[in-house]
C-alpha cells in the first residue's frame, strides 16, 4: 500500500470496485452542487480534477489549459507534485489534507470539495484515478463524486474508503489566499502557503500570511513570511517593520536579520544595514553557515553601496535590531 507524503505518477481509469458491506458515515448530508464538472479525456483525470476544484474556489482553469503541465502522455498519467505545482501557479493555496475521513468530512462541511487519488484495481494490479469528493450521504451509507465521465457518481462508502486507503488516503483541497482549512494547523499551513512565493504570487502569499497571523498573532514563520512577501512587492518599509516586529518576539532570529538587512539597504540605508550584519557576525553564538550567510549578505550590500553611491536613507532608526 503507498504511503501519504510519497510523490508516484498515476494512471487514471474509469470504472469503480467492490463494494464492502457495513455502515461508515454519520451526521448530516452535505452535497456541494456547484462544483464544476469536467469530464476526463482518456487518461486525463488529473488535469479534469484539478480544473473542478480550482474553478470550485474561483481560479480560472480548464483541463485543456491544465494538461500541458501536469499530465504525462508517455505515462498516462499525473503527478501529485504537478497538481499542486499548476494551483500555485494560479495564485491558490493547495493544502494537502491530514489522512482519515474526519479531515474529509471536515473539508466538504466547510463547502470545499476534495481532490482523492484511489487505487480502483489492486494492490498487485493498480488503476490509479484522481475523483472530486462532492457530498456524502449518511442515511444511504455513500459518497458523491465527479469522477472520471460520471458528474454524479455515488459510491458506497465501504468501497471509497478502501479505494482512498489504497491511494495513500491523499487529498486535496484548493484554499484561496486568505482561507484557513477546516482544522489548521499552523507548520502544514504555512508551508503550503510559502510555495506561492517561488511562483512569484506575493500577494497571495501576503493574504495567507495575514490569514494566519490572525489566528496565531506570534506565529515567527507567518512573521517571516509576511514580510518577505512585502518585500518582494517592493515596499520595503512594511517589510522592515514586520521583520522587526518578528525580532521582538524572537530577537536571535538570523534570517530575520538578514532580510531585515536587505530591507534596509533597499531603502538606501547602506550604513545601518551592514553595522547591523557586522554586529550579528560577531555575536559567539553564530554558527559558521551563519556567519558565511550573514557576510554575503554583507558583500553584496556593500557592493551595491559603491556602485550607487550613498543613497537617499529615512532617518535611521533609533534601535537597530
Amino acid at each position: 500500500m503507498p504511503w501519504p507524503g510519497r510523490i508516484w505518477l498515476f494512471c487514471c481509469v474509469l470504472g469503480t470496485a467492490c463494494a464492502v458491506r457495513g455502515p461508515v458515515l454519520t451526521g448530516h448530508a452535505v452535497e456541494l452542487d456547484s462544483t464544476p464538472f469536467f469530464p476526463q479525456q482518456a487518461y486525463q483525470c488529473g488535469p479534469a480534477a484539478a480544473a473542478a476544484v480550482l474553478t470550485a474556489a474561483g481560479f480560472t482553469a480548464a483541463p485543456e489549459s491544465l494538461a500541458p503541465e501536469i499530465y504525462l502522455p508517455a505515462r498516462r498519467g499525473s503527478l501529485q507534485l504537478e497538481i499542486i505545482a499548476a494551483a500555485r501557479r494560479r495564485g491558490a493555496i493547495p493544502f494537502v489534507i491530514d489522512p482519515g475521513l474526519q479531515s474529509l468530512l471536515a473539508e466538504l462541511r466547510a463547502g470545499r470539495p476534495v481532490l482523492v487519488l484511489q487505487n480502483l484495481g489492486l494492490s498487485q494490479v493498480p488503476a490509479w484515478h484522481y475523483a472530486v469528493v462532492v457530498g456524502v450521504d449518511p442515511a444511504a451509507d455513500r459518497f458523491i463524486l465527479r469522477s472520471g465521465t460520471n458528474g454524479r457518481l455515488e459510491m458506497a462508502a465501504r468501497t471509497f474508503m478502501r479505494t482512498w486507503e489504497a491511494g495513500g488516503e491523499w487529498g486535496l483541497v484548493v484554499l484561496r489566499p486568505g482561507d484557513l482549512p477546516a482544522d489548521p494547523e499552523p507548520r502544514r499551513y504555512l508551508q503550503a502557503v510559502a510555495g506561492l512565493e517561488s511562483t512569484g504570487h506575493y500577494g497571495s502569499a501576503e493574504a495567507g500570511y495575514l490569514a494566519a497571523l490572525a489566528r496565531w498573532p506570534s506565529e515567527p514563520v507567518a512573521l517571516l513570511g509576511l514580510a518577505n512577501a512585502m518585500f518582494g512587492l517592493g515596499r520595503y518599509a512594511e517589510a522592515e517593520s514586520t521583520y522587526r516586529r518578528l525580532l521582538t518576539v524572537q530577537p536571535e532570529h538570523v534570517i530575520a536579520r538578514n532580510n531585515l538587512a536587505e530591507a534596509l539597504a533597499a531603502q538606501g540605508c547602506h550604513d545601518e544595514a551592514i553595522d547591523m550584519l557586522e554586529k550579528t557576525a560577531a555575536e559567539p553564538s553564530m554558527t559558521d553557515r551563519l556567519r558565511s550567510l550573514i557576510g554575503q549578505t554583507r558583500e553584496e550590500i556593500a557592493a551595491r553601496a559603491r556602485a550607487g553611491g550613498p543613497g537617499r536613507c529615512r532617518q535611521p532608526s533609533a534601535a537597530t535590531q
